[in-house]
């Protein structure tokens, strides 16, 4: 299987999300699709045995990971190759996402998402709630964790689902795509951790960022087959 970690400016916690994930997935080959990182991430991913996929300035979490996922396509996996899609934030908890994995593997479902046990953060759930909106309005499945990073399907899936859209709409795009592919999208509740977006200006700004994303993949797909 691989691992394609979504990451940007994570130094702090990029290591131990790998290295619980190598321990958890023995042999997973790890990607790391880095938005141009100001600090040391790109350097510790390589020291923690991850292929770094960067493009010298930032692109945005969708734009990225597509980069990588098709880095990693490129090298030939078949169908039935599993993927493991997740933040760089997770820390140790990323060893918990092997329930994704399984279900994928037992063909359970076609993608499953992880669903957080626990909220974590201090925003006011705007884009999170916009996301399900979205989600529900476009192919009529109601998601309890609309814009989880953690996700596992097997590779034949991942291709009927890219590119992702731009940006923090990656997510819910995906999924859009995912139902409307005729995948079968299930959410498995894990306990998991994160790092925290704060009542900040910082944090404000950044959820603003994250629902200007998911109204852009929302309008994107307003027909069937709609992208971008």
């Amino acid at each position: 299987m691989a691992v394609i970690v979504a990451a940007r400016n994570e130094a702090e916690r990029i290591g131990a999300t790998l290295d619980a994930l190598g321990a958890a997935f023995a042999g997973a080959r790890l990607w790391v699709a880095d938005d141009a990182s100001s600090d040391e991430t790109a350097e510790l991913a390589l020291a923690h045995g991850a292929q770094v996929i960067s493009r010298g300035r930032p692109h945005g979490k969708g734009a990225n990971v597509t980069a990588a996922a098709q880095a990693m396509l490129s090298e030939g996996p078949s169908d039935d190759h599993v993927v493991l899609l997740c933040d760089a934030d997770l820390g140790e908890s990323a060893a918990r996402l092997t329930p994704l994995v399984d279900a994928v593997t037992a063909a359970d479902c076609d993608l499953a998402i992880a669903a957080f046990a626990r909220r974590v953060g201090g925003g006011l759930g705007l884009a999170v709630g916009f996301a399900g909106w979205a989600i529900e309005r476009r192919c009529g499945v109601r998601m309890r964790a609309p814009i989880s990073g953690q996700r596992a399907l097997r590779a034949g899936a991942l291709r009927a689902v890219l590119p992702f859209a731009d940006g923090f709409g990656m997510e819910t795009g995906m999924t859009i795509d995912a139902v409307r592919a005729g995948l079968d999208v299930r959410e498995i509740e894990l306990e998991l951790e994160h790092r925290a977006t704060e009542r900040t200006i910082g944090g404000f700004t950044h959820r603003g960022r994250q629902l200007r994303d998911i109204v852009r993949a929302y309008a994107a797909r307003r027909r069937p087959g709609g992208r971008g």
